[in-house]
């Protein structure tokens, strides 16, 4: 397993608050920060080569096990947000991210998400790919990471 403790490998994502993300105060619904980092976590695998639908393809894909979030303030209508993906942990079949929601400087919104390879057909639990495997490590020592 390998844990990555630094920053230097982290995925950002720039994202627009539009009033379809908020309640009728204009601030954030609390789910929609989980769909912010879903966005990144599928942009950062983008990055490394991978698209959803065509994991399918190869006879696997990625499912949310769990999610521990904490809201610490507010994303309001029209902010301009940077969400954070970085791998915490690589198992042979789990993932462990930590992700972010910034408003500049500020910390709005933290999680660690922890992600499952499973097998398309059936969804019991698989390895993940040696070739993404990979990528995965170097990704997480800063290379690879263009977004």
């Amino acid at each position: 397993m390998i844990e990555k403790k630094q920053q230097s490998g982290e995925f950002t994502l720039p994202v627009r608050v539009y009033i379809e993300d908020t309640d009728a105060g204009g601030i954030v619904y609390y789910v929609n920060y989980l769909k912010f980092m879903e966005r990144a976590r599928t942009e950062y695998l983008r990055t490394l080569g991978y698209q959803h639908y065509a994991l399918a393809d190869e006879n696997f894909q990625f499912v949310v096990h769990s999610a521990n979030v904490q809201y610490r303030q507010p994303a309001k209508i029209d902010d301009a947000l940077r969400v954070t993906a970085g791998l915490k942990k690589l198992g042979k079949a789990t993932l462990l991210f930590d992700q972010r929601v910034l408003r500049g400087d500020t910390l709005l919104c933290q999680a660690e998400i922890k992600v499952a390879c499973v097998t398309a057909d059936t969804l019991k639990p698989t390895g993940i790919p040696a070739a993404l495997y990979n990528k995965f490590i170097a990704a997480s020592e800063g290379e690879g990471l263009n977004g």
